[in-house]
């Protein structure tokens, strides 16, 4: 289970990597499921508690650095799992991710309660990861479709998970209420195009009406 690196680890990332005050962007993106078990195992024999939370985060707002800020605050390793673009299309439509994967995974990057950043990829089963992790704490949010529509009940995850945990929207607004008012703004300037061409459009509309005759 490996995805597209968009950064080369020359070695495996370490425990040291991410407790490091350094930024470490190469080290604390680790796509390799195989690697990341064993940073994980690595984090627990220093006595780290680890916590798990996973989503698409497109177009990152204020909402989404609370919530993540809040799940961190459950233990001492945040690991952050990204949907790829694909597994976004198959769970949203072909329209989203409106930001691409690699800008993602950036953005969540350079989040200071962010420490490792992997990828949830469309051909794995939806709880790969948890299974994989097994954390301490998973984090969902309220407006995850997971465990709705796509995916079993959190409680199928208990033997895989010491708690988890239900987070209510960090914010009053959200992607999808983003998404839907540029929508609207989109539509509203192209109706108003609209309307200031229209006369013109008559005008030459009859215009050529009346050449033809």
């Amino acid at each position: 289970m490996t995805a597209l690196c968009y950064y080369k680890n020359i070695n495996m990332p370490t425990f040291e990597d991410i407790v490091s005050p350094s930024t470490n962007l190469e080290s604390r993106f680790v796509p390799d499921y195989k690697d990341l078990k064993n940073l994980i195992e690595e984090c627990r024999s220093a006595g780290k508690r680890i916590v798990l939370t996973q989503g698409v985060f497109d177009l990152v707002h204020e909402g989404h650095a609370l919530y993540l800020q809040k799940a961190r605050s459950y233990g001492d390793i945040l690991i952050v799992g990204v949907d790829t673009d694909e597994l976004t299309r198959r769970r949203k439509g072909p329209n989203r991710p409106i930001v691409p994967e690699k800008e993602r995974l950036n953005m969540l990057l350079h989040l200071r309660h962010v420490d490792i950043v992997t990828l949830r990829n469309a051909d794995d089963e939806i709880g790969a990861l948890i299974k994989l992790v097994c954390p301490d704490v998973l984090i969902t949010s309220e407006s995850t479709a997971d465990f709705s529509k796509i995916g079993p009940p959190p409680e199928a995850y208990d033997p895989y998970c010491k708690q988890i945990i239900t987070l209510p929207h960090q914010a009053t607004t959200s992607t999808t209420a983003r998404i839907r008012l540029l929508s609207i703004q989109g539509a509203d300037q192209l109706a108003g195009h609209l309307i200031e061409r229209i006369p013109q459009l008559v005008r030459d509309a009859l215009a050529g009406i009346k050449g033809e005759k």
